[in-house]
This record gives C-alpha cells, sequence and structure tokens, in this order.
C-alpha cells in the first residue's frame, strides 16, 4: 500500500507542530501549552474535545456512520528533566526540560491522523484520540484510568506507539504478549550508630553494610528468579556521609527492578526484604525497606497485535514488520491501559541512533521523515478496525 498522499504533503506542517513542541517542553502533569495547542488543533479539525484527566490530558472525539464500535489511539505529550545539548533552530527553550523519548514526535503524529481522518471519514464508528500526560516516571496512564478514561470514552481496544531509535525508518514492531517490562522502585535506609573513622569499633559501620548488600542484592534475580525468565534488579543511588573522618549512622539506597510477570515482580520483592533483614544482622545494623509497584509489564493481546501487524504490512511489506524481536526491560504507563482493555503496543523506527539520538540522550531528537508514516499508520489502523 502506497503512503497515503495527503499525510506526505502534510509532513512540513505536522513538522511545524513538532518542532513548536520540542522547543517548548512541559513535563509531567505541567504540559499546560502543548495540551492547549493539541485541544485547539483538535477543534478545529472538527473533534468534539475533552479536557481535565490527569490535569493535563486531552481526548479527541471523531464520529463516523452509525456503528457503536470505537478504539483508543494514545500519544503521550511529556518531556523528561534533561539539559538539551542540541544546537538547532528547535531545541529546549526551557531549562532542565528536554523532548528526549520523542513525545512531542507522538503527538504530532496523532493530531495529523486526527486532521485526515477527520477529513476522510472512511470509517464506521468512533475514534478517540488520548493525549496523556505524565508518561516519564509519574503514571499519567494510571492517572487517566482511575480518573475514568474508559468510563466515558469506552473503547474496544486502544493502542500506542513509540519511535524506537536503531530500528530504521520506514520498519515497524509489534509482537504479543510481553512489549516492555514492569518498573518497581525501592529505597532502602541502613541505620546504625554512626563514629569516628578512627575508631570504628565503637560504633556500626553502615558503609560496610551497604556495600555488601549491593553484592548479596545481585542474588536476588541470579538465586531467586528462573534461569528461564528476564529480571534486573539495579541499585541505582547510595548517599551517606559529610565528613572524611565520620563513619555516618545512615545510609540511604535506592534503585530498581524490572520483570515481565507479576509472579517474578512477587518473588523479587520478597527476596529482596529477606536479603536487606539477613546482611543487616549480620552486619549489626537496621534495614527499613520501602517498595512501589511502579508501572506493570507492558503486555499486548495476541488478537490486536495481529490486526496492528497486519496493517503494518499493508502499510510498509511484510519485511518491513518485525513480530519477534526480543521485548525490552524499559517500561511504559500504557501498560495501564492494556490492564483495562485490549490493546497492542508498537515500535517505529526512527533511524540509526547516530550521534547520541538516542532515547534520554541530550542529543537526541524524533525525526521528521517519519512523521506521515505514524500518522498513516493510525489512520489505516481505524480504517481497517472500523472499517
Amino acid at each position: 500500500m502506497e503512503l497515503i498522499a495527503q499525510l506526505k504533503e502534510m509532513r512540513a506542517e505536522m513538522a511545524l507542530w513538532r518542532r513548536d513542541i520540542h522547543a517548548h517542553p512541559e513535563t509531567a502533569f505541567e504540559e499546560f501549552r502543548t495540551s492547549d495547542i493539541v485541544a485547539d488543533k483538535l477543534k478545529s479539525f472538527g473533534l468534539e474535545v475533552h479536557r481535565g484527566l490527569a490535569k493535563t490530558g486531552v481526548v479527541g472525539k471523531l464520529r463516523a456512520g452509525n456503528s457503536l464500535r470505537a478504539i483508543g489511539l494514545r500519544a503521550d505529550m511529556d518531556a523528561l528533566h534533561v539539559q538539551e545539548a542540541n544546537d538547532f533552530a528547535h531545541r529546549s527553550q526551557n531549562p532542565g526540560k528536554m523532548h528526549a523519548c520523542g513525545h512531542d514526535g507522538h503527538t504530532a503524529m496523532l493530531l495529523g491522523a486526527a486532521r485526515h481522518l477527520a477529513r476522510t471519514r472512511r470509517f464506521n464508528g468512533t475514534v478517540y484520540f488520548i493525549f496523556q500526560p505524565a508518561e516519564e516516571t509519574e503514571g499519567g496512564g494510571r492517572v487517566m484510568v482511575e480518573e475514568g478514561l474508559f468510563d466515558r470514552f469506552p473503547v474496544e481496544a486502544v493502542f500506542g506507539l513509540h519511535n524506537w531509535p536503531g530500528m530504521a525508518v520506514g520498519e515497524f514492531a509489534v509482537m504479543p504478549g510481553a512489549m516492555m517490562a514492569s518498573s518497581d522502585s525501592f529505597e532502602i535506609k541502613l541505620s546504625g550508630m554512626g563514629s569516628h573513622a578512627a575508631m570504628p569499633h565503637l560504633g556500626t559501620d553502615t558503609i560496610v553494610a551497604a556495600a555488601a548488600l549491593v553484592q548479596a542484592l545481585q542474588t536476588v534475580v541470579s538465586r531467586t528468579v528462573s534461569p528461564v525468565e528476564s529480571a534486573v534488579l539495579s541499585v541505582t543511588q547510595i548517599h551517606a556521609g559529610d565528613a572524611w573522618n565520620v563513619l555516618p549512622g545512615e545510609v540511604m539506597m535506592r534503585g530498581t527492578t524490572r520483570a515481565f510477570h507479576v509472579d517474578v515482580q512477587d518473588a523479587i520483592e520478597s527476596a529482596l526484604r529477606r536479603v536487606c533483614d539477613g546482611v543487616a544482622a549480620a552486619h549489626g545494623v537496621t534495614a527499613d525497606v520501602s517498595y512501589w509497584r511502579r508501572y506493570p509489564p507492558t503486555i499486548n493481546t495476541a488478537a490486536e497485535a495481529a490486526t496492528a501487524a497486519a496493517v503494518m504490512r499493508e502499510l510498509v511489506g511484510a519485511d518491513k514488520v518485525h513480530v519477534d524481536l526480543p521485548p525490552t526491560m524499559g517500561a511504559e504507563d500504557f501498560a495501564f491501559m492494556l490492564q483495562k482493555r485490549p490493546g497492542a503496543y508498537a515500535w517505529i523506527g526512527n533511524g540509526p541512533g547516530e550521534g547520541g539520538c538516542i532515547l534520554h540522550n541530550p542529543h537526541y531528537d524524533f525525526n521528521d521523515d517519519v512523521l506521515p508514516l505514524g500518522a498513516g499508520y493510525w489512520v489505516r489502523l481505524a480504517e481497517h478496525i472500523l472499517r
């Protein structure tokens, strides 16, 4: 199938939208300017616009024909707390904030699809265009669901799309089952008795305990999780002490765990608590453990993944659609939507990722050549499902 000609003609306009959003990045639940742009454009396209879910969320409703069927198409809008290192004209104008993950492109692609579908209306049913805030760490998808997203806008299935550096432009990937991992966080406070560094026998050394604990925690995955499962436990922060000659009475440790199944998450949390208690007792300190389930695994339903793959094959050819890539240990809060409705989360190639153009890198920039292709996928998906 040839790429939709009208969307090819819209590339420059979508790029202007995208670059404007890139230049004015906004982080979790503060996407006021971005959501205003989205809402204004949707209204100008003739869509019914709803605002207020998850503070800055926007949902556009487009109906054609008389069918009661409905689907949801979702894009994320938020940026990251990253200082941009690029020097092009549309670089971030907000210090310390940057669209380093391509949500500016995701927003522009879905806007382009909304505009085209509003003009052509070659479908029978309702398409809900879901523009979600706070995907990065704050769980805006969870908040939208909790505040009644699918009660107010009932859909039979929901679909998401993310750019993927390292995959060639013109290629897609969508797999049944796990696409991305869960993301849990932990915090461990080790408490002992501080002392003079020259007289360690008068205190209980929390630094030594922390060093032992970092090593011991590596056995949680290697000796608790089945070798045929995938899991990660990483200690990412250790904070302690203020002086050269003082053994601190407290160490704070933080980190993350990842898995693809809830039972593996349960096993990791249980083992982490057990190891912390044991190592702390062995070193004469106490361990206070906090553990948070942040994002669940992103699990595609088989039928919806197959539908998405079929549309992709029609769009770019079977050889450009990957359905057997390994999932990534990164996480995505679209998972909360997939817990409530069938659906599929997919990747679209963003190019080779050269010069630091990889996700969450200060040199990242979304590839504007992807815009017509991503918008075309959304259009063809809606037309295919809502025939």
